[in-house]
């Protein structure tokens, strides 16, 4: 069902809400927050369909509001729907005039009573999300600074603002990537002395990885550029080799460890929805992030010297290749052998069962000449025997 109107106020939209839910058959609510999406009249087709693909795991209010603040009156335009394929509830408010610069006032008569509110930003969002009007009202604030320009500037404003309940969908993204890093030291625990990361050029993930990466291992993390798309490829620096996670494709990675065999992991780039519904899961602060986002401001004023991978460590590494692409060069020529051993030993073996088909066969001849050899010579000691006796 859906609802438009028109020159509307608040309680007429909670009004037409809790109509349209009478109507389909379903006067409870049932949802479990209110997700307040602030974007602008390009993008917010987009931002309203992952909002619903996310609420079909978490069943929320989607409130979608547009501000269009000018020399205009003051106005407010809504568009309600409810069913239609949407797991919960959509409003689309379009804010006009001096309404625009105060958007909370319409918005936080529409919020659901007694749960969380996460407020978020598709196009980037402000660079202290605690110090936005509506940012105040959530628990939960996400950004992503992947939608901005100048990715690095936002992180230093927020990393300096920081408030608990922030998050930004350039830490999402990572999610994947740190756990399979972790779980390699797990399998493999030995001495980490640098890393790299290489990803597109400015690609606000990378950025956060290598911060990351210096804040925990506390080595030199370098940065360096590739074709994409996003992150393709990290790698920490070890004694024995390289721990290596690469990504060319954005699709499947190949995860490496100094003395095991490589390993194909799907690790595809994800939707919106799915970085949202992540975000929805849990609630609380992320401390992790916190302090990636101090380390990241340590970083940047790190000297550039203070960020490069040892040349030994880089050895390691062509050592690493070099072994791998000569296990791959001699595995043919081992296998060609092996097959020449399976043929000759096959050879053996058949010659020596044809050996003993032939004795086999040769055996019961031998013993008929055998037992006519012995009839024979038994018959003439007889007859000598008889002769002697006639002699006597």
């Amino acid at each position: 069902m859906i609802i438009d109107l028109t020159g509307t106020t608040s309680s007429e939209i909670a009004s037409a809400l809790l109509k349209a839910r009478r109507n389909a058959g379903s006067p409870a609510m049932g949802m479990v927050g209110t997700i307040v999406v602030v974007v602008d009249e390009a993008s917010h087709h987009d931002a309203m369909k992952a909002a619903n693909e996310a609420g079909r795991e978490h069943p929320s209010r989607v409130l979608v509001a547009i501000l269009r603040p000018g020399r205009g009156a003051p106005g407010l335009d809504a568009e309600v729907r409810v069913g239609e394929g949407i797991p919960g509830e959509a409003v689309l408010l379009r804010l006009h005039g001096e309404l625009a610069k105060v958007p909370e006032s319409v918005v936080t008569p529409l919020l659901l009573p007694d749960s969380p509110v996460i407020v978020w930003w598709p196009g980037g969002g402000p660079k202290v999300p605690d110090d936005d009007p509506l940012g105040r009202l959530g628990r939960r604030r996400v950004t992503d600074a992947a939608a901005t320009r100048r990715a690095s500037v936002d992180f230093t404003a927020r990393a300096e603002g920081y408030e608990p309940g922030d998050t930004d969908f350039a830490w999402t993204r990572l999610t994947p990537w740190r756990a399979l890093m972790a779980a390699a030291l797990d399998q493999y625990p030995t001495k980490v002395t640098g890393a790299e990361v290489i990803s597109a050029k400015g690609n606000p993930s990378a950025d956060l990885m290598a911060a990351w990466l210096q804040c925990r291992l506390g080595v030199p993390v370098e940065q360096k550029n590739s074709r994409g798309p996003g992150i393709t490829a990290v790698r920490m620096f070890t004694p024995s080799g390289p721990i290596a996670l690469t990504r060319p494709d954005g699709a499947v990675a190949t995860f490496s460890i100094p003395g095991q065999p490589d390993r194909p992991v799907a690790l595809k780039r994800r939707t919106t929805s799915e970085l949202l519904s992540e975000e929805l899961r849990r609630l609380d602060p992320d401390d992790v992030y916190a302090s990636t986002l101090a380390c990241m401001v340590k970083r940047e004023n790190m000297p550039e010297s203070a960020k490069k991978v040892d040349a030994a460590d880089r050895r390691s590494v062509q050592t690493a290749v070099a072994k791998a692409a000569a296990r791959t060069s001699t595995a043919p020529a081992r296998s060609t052998a092996a097959k020449k051993a399976l043929v000759k030993k096959g050879a053996a073996k058949k010659s020596s069962a044809a050996k003993k088909t032939v004795a086999a066969k040769k055996t019961p001849a031998k013993k008929t000449a055998v037992k006519k050899t012995a009839v024979r010579k038994s018959a003439a000691k007889k007859v000598a025997g008889k002769r002697v006796a006639k002699r006597s």
